[in-house]
């Protein structure tokens, strides 16, 4: 099944993953790319997106799976009229004729952003550089089986710290996005709990790229 990365910025990181799947959907009726349909008593379009994509949260690699009917496109004009079709903020970077399983997908390079109000004390970068090199980091985790406890120290398999300006630090991390799962936000979630003087007063993220196991880029 052919596979296309795509990028989620600006307005668009507050579009839901079910809104954005119509999105898509429409976006290849418009460019005169028709898409196969699932069998069943309720037919539906074939498309897929890799990993969902919490609202607010920005992306630039982004995996969806769809599937054509009818006459073979080229992979570069297909990337070029879904384009001429999608809205602002979403826009298809490459196009596949084929993707790696999925079964393989286990890592995310992601940053998160911490703003402040007011300017950052010397060391803050260090104390959260220090947090995060624990041997454990116990956070709460929202699950359809309630709240339960969990370490995200062995989902992260490397991180940095930066100040970006006297209000701004930025977390660079290469994390576990699949079997397990760790959601970024979740680095916040910790600072509040251990570090609560460097709690932030807002906060974004973004997914840069995404990889397998061995840290080799994932397609």
């Amino acid at each position: 099944m052919p596979r296309l990365l795509f990028e989620k910025t600006g307005n668009a990181v507050w579009i839901s993953h079910l809104d954005l799947m119509r999105v898509f959907q429409r976006a290849f009726k418009r460019a005169g790319l028709p898409l196969t349909h699932t069998q069943g008593f309720n037919p539906r379009p074939s498309v897929s997106i890799a990993l969902p994509l919490s609202v607010g949260t920005q992306s630039h690699c982004e995996l969806l799976d769809f599937d054509l009917d009818g006459e073979s496109v080229s992979c570069d004009e297909i990337c070029n009229r879904l384009n001429s079709a999608l809205i602002d903020g979403v826009r298809v970077l490459q196009v596949y004729e084929a993707g790696r399983k999925l079964r393989d997908l286990a890592l995310m390079q992601c940053t998160v952003t911490l703003g402040y109000d007011n300017p950052l004390t010397d060391g803050a970068g260090e104390l959260l550089q220090k947090l995060f090199a624990s041997q454990q980091l116990i956070v709460p985790k929202k699950t359809k089986n309630g709240v339960q406890d969990q370490d995200i120290i062995p989902m992260i398999r490397n991180l940095s710290v930066r100040q970006l300006s006297e209000k701004e630090l930025e977390i660079s991390a290469l994390i576990c996005c699949q079997n397990p799962t760790l959601n970024p936000m979740q680095m916040v979630v910790a600072i509040e709990m251990y570090l609560p003087q460097l709690k932030p007063d807002h906060s974004r993220c973004c997914r840069m790229d995404l990889f397998d196991n061995n840290e080799e880029i994932f397609r």
